[in-house]
């Protein structure tokens, strides 16, 4: 493990005012803000050889996993430094390895920069693929009981149909 660039991770961390836990050297405990996914948690892991970035997007799928797996693997084909994945339980993440030759502020922001954007740009599809019944469901019992539909709006145009 590189002392270098823990120091590198920590400067970095710092400098994006992102509050993070070190619960053992090297390893970096986080969460991104976002829009669409509030708060992406993310671990960084500065190894003998590398940093590993891990961030978790979404749980298992209830519905639909075909479809969700399909739109993630297409996704990949355009992501920087990291790829969707799933884990042993379906819950979606996003991973990645950088050489530890390529840790430098910059080069973490741009990494977590680019965890940040797809989480959150992807976050809705994954839920309209992912959750449609569950979404509907929520939508139309507030609905009949006069409650606020309001974080339901990214998915109004669908459920009002």
């Amino acid at each position: 493990m590189s002392e270098a660039a823990i120091a590198v991770v920590r400067q970095a961390l710092q400098s994006a005012e992102l509050p993070a836990q070190e619960p053992a050297p090297g390893t970096f405990l986080f969460d991104l803000p976002g829009e669409h996914k509030l708060a992406t948690p993310c671990r960084l892991v500065v190894g003998d050889h590398s940093l590993a970035v891990h961030a978790f997007v979404c749980r298992n799928p209830d519905e639909n996993h075909e479809a969700v797996y399909r739109w993630l693997l297409s996704r990949n084909l355009r992501l920087y430094g990291v790829a969707f994945g799933i884990d042993h339980t379906g819950d979606i993440y996003l991973d990645g390895r950088l050489s530890l030759s390529a840790v430098t502020a910059e080069e973490i922001d741009r990494l977590l920069g680019a965890v940040l954007t797809y989480a959150d740009e992807s976050f809705n599809t994954i839920l309209e693929l992912g959750f449609a019944t569950s979404i509907r469901r929520e939508w139309e019992w507030r609905i009949s009981r006069g409650e606020s539909t309001r974080n339901l709006d990214a998915f109004r145009g669908w459920l009002e149909q």
